[in-house]
């Protein structure tokens, strides 16, 4: 029953907007010939029932595994309902307008004129095509993010200054990637190019923030090849993320997850990678030394497991001079980092993706996922701690990107 509400209800708020977005290429065709008109019509409704269809399918099928198909369904339905939205923003500019005009027409000429303005109140035809032409901006820009964004890497150089940075570890560089996602890339080119990238940076360090998959093991088989040629001076270290740990499908049995979170950490290993289950590692140069601490997933946010041991990952390493933490979740380092540990200099996380759409230009930041996270993307400080938030290397769902583009991350540690 709950299932069948929800689908009524989907249904019904995209037909509701759906139908208003309809009044407006009703009021901007209206000077072609009936034909024609007639037959965007029947196109406009055609993705009504594509989207209906769509979300029936989904709902009929949730827990299921994502598929090429499915992911480029969902995305198309996303895309244009987005487009949508924007034209109804606009549209409700031009009843507003209506109705004050009505409202004026309405006193001054009384409700009974036949000749009165109300009668002769209409669409602004100007209005509806400045409403039509906003909704194709979003969805010009998520189909070139589709094109063009979703493999458009990046790296991004960061130099952070330490005062209790070890002198062996000035000059140190650090490559941080996150959230590969690897069940969503459709074949194995997109990370041989991002592995290619990455070992142009010549880094001492390698750090994966977690979110190899989407769901299930044997998505990163297919790119374990290309994801052993990344290459650190130093070791590769990794995290689990939120998805690793299967939560977000149906399993046959508890022992089936179980199963299939130990595949996964042996692919870790196949790798190259060392995962970090609540502990830590010391790096060794020159007689000195740097920690390295991983915990698994530990969020704030209700719908986000906390499997991680902060206090377990922190054990033995409290002579370390300098550390760094891994932490897939962002909103763990308010959450408890900053709170209790304020000796761990530098936390690395993922998990937002910067929603994979944004604005993200010199001195313009904003992307509707700060509506959920206080830090979202980027550096941020307080005291003298640092956290960095990768936007990741893959995608999730929508099958690309917009502003907030595949982020390969180098930082440089410097002695103060």
């Amino acid at each position: 029953m709950q299932r069948f509400l929800f689908i009524a209800t989907a249904i019904l708020l995209v037909f509701v907007v759906d139908w208003y977005v309809f009044q407006a290429i009703r009021t901007v065709t209206q000077h072609i010939s009936p034909r024609s008109q007639k037959i965007i019509f029947i196109i406009y409704w055609c993705f009504f029932l594509l989207t209906s269809g769509t979300i029936i399918f989904f709902s009929l099928t949730r827990g299921t595994p994502p598929t090429a198909f499915r992911t480029y369904l969902v995305s198309t339905v996303f895309i244009l309902f987005a487009s949508k939205l924007a034209v109804v923003l606009f549209l409700v500019l031009d009843d507003a307008m209506r109705l004050m005009k009505y409202i004026a027409s309405y006193f001054f000429n009384g409700p009974d004129t036949e000749t009165s303005e109300a009668v002769k109140i209409t669409r602004s035809e100007f209005i509806n095509k400045l409403a039509l032409m906003a909704g194709a901006i979003p969805l010009t820009a998520f189909i070139y993010g589709m094109v063009r964004g979703a493999y458009q890497y990046q790296v991004k150089r960061v130099t952070l200054r330490f005062p209790n940075l070890p002198d062996a570890f000035s000059g140190y560089k650090i490559l941080q990637i996150s959230d590969l996602h690897t069940g969503s890339f459709n074949s194995t080119h997109p990370l041989q190019k991002a592995v290619a990238l990455i070992n142009k940076q010549n880094a001492d360090l390698v750090f994966f923030t977690g979110d190899l998959v989407n769901n299930i093991a044997s998505e990163v088989v297919p790119h374990i090849p290309a994801l052993q040629q990344i290459q650190a001076k130093d070791g590769k270290f990794s995290i689990f993320g939120n998805h690793d740990y299967g939560d977000y499908v149906t399993w046959e049995s508890g022992e089936a997850k179980t199963q299939n979170l130990q595949t996964l950490a042996k692919h870790h290993a196949e790798i190259g990678w060392r995962l970090l289950l609540n502990e830590n590692v010391a790096i060794q140069r020159n007689g000195q030394h740097i920690a390295v601490l991983g915990v698994e997933n530990w969020s704030t946010r209700m719908n986000f497991p906390r499997y991680g041991n902060l206090a377990k990952a922190y054990a033995g390493s409290e002579q370390s001079p300098f550390k760094v933490l891994l932490s897939h979740d962002p909103s763990h380092w308010d959450g408890e980092v900053n709170q209790k540990y304020s000796d761990i200099d530098l936390m690395l996380s993922g998990h937002t993706h910067g929603m994979q759409f944004g604005i993200n230009l010199p001195g313009i930041k904003w992307s509707p996922v700060q509506y959920v996270y206080e830090q979202w993307a980027g550096l941020y400080q307080k005291g003298m701690q640092h956290l960095y938030v990768n936007t990741g290397l893959g995608f999730l769902g929508y099958p690309g990107r917009v502003g907030f583009l595949p982020e390969i991350t180098v930082f440089e540690l410097q002695k103060t």
